[in-house]
């Protein structure tokens, strides 16, 4: 579902990706993980067809996002980092907003819509305006709004930031009913429990090339350390002493 061949991304002299290879398939739970720096953003953003790389190719779904950026984005749900949302508009108006932006119709979108809203807590506040909903209120809309368009592929960077304890359960079982429908979540996040409790697999990124990629398990297995949390195994490989500086 996602192939991405020999991905090199520089800024200057500074080269944020490194020649990055890998693939994940449909239905799959991916993590991305690594520090700050290790060039997951900059991978994000040429996936979601807002950055060009200097080299490489990335396809989803079978769609070359450089060559048919259009037709790229028409399958791909994605959330920032950093979402910006219009706050004098109000829920049901932001999802409008975006279903037209997919060329989608209203009528089309809304039955799974309100059936998301609903099942974040957010159906008595479709109708206010965003400016009202708390941090986290805001977090949850912006994944409903990832989702109206059914996207075959889900890019999330940091899905759990704002979200309370409840609210983060209920994302971790929307991606595995979403994993279940066959579609494919690729996401980052700092949060190794989160990755451990959610993705199928796990790639390793350290400064811009992937260090480790395979299931947790797998992961372990080849550190020798089958009984470690994952977060140990992620400062073995990405600091050069393993105590958290480089």
């Amino acid at each position: 579902m996602i192939e991405i061949r020999d991905l090199t991304k520089s800024y200057g002299d500074f080269t944020a990706v490194d020649g990055l290879s890998l693939t994940v398939s449909r239905g799959e739970i991916f993590g991305f993980l690594g520090p700050n720096g290790a060039g997951k953003t900059t991978t994000i953003r040429v996936m979601a067809g807002l950055s060009l790389p200097n080299k490489g190719t990335v396809e989803i779904a079978g769609i070359d996002v450089i060559e048919e950026p259009v037709r790229a984005k028409a399958v791909v749900g994605y959330i920032p980092d950093r979402p910006y949302l219009y706050e004098k508009l109000t829920g049901r108006e932001l999802l409008q907003f975006v279903a037209n932006l997919y060329r989608r119709e209203w009528g089309d979108c809304q039955e799974r819509s309100l059936d998301l809203l609903r099942y974040f807590g957010l159906g008595d506040w479709i109708d206010a305006r965003i400016e009202n909903l708390s941090h986290g209120m805001k977090q949850k809309l912006v994944i409903v709004a990832a989702l109206v368009h059914d996207p075959a592929v889900l890019i999330i960077d940091e899905p759990m930031v704002g979200l309370d304890a409840l609210a983060q359960r209920q994302v971790k079982q929307l991606f595995r009913r979403l994993a279940a429908e066959e579609k494919t979540i690729f996401m980052t996040t700092h949060t190794m429990s989160i990755a451990e409790a959610v993705c199928d697999r796990v790639a390793i990124l350290h400064r811009g090339r992937v260090a480790a990629i395979g299931t947790i398990a797998e992961l372990k297995d080849a550190a020798g350390s089958p009984g470690s949390p994952l977060e140990d195994i992620f400062l073995e490989l990405t600091y050069e002493d393993g105590s958290g500086t480089e």
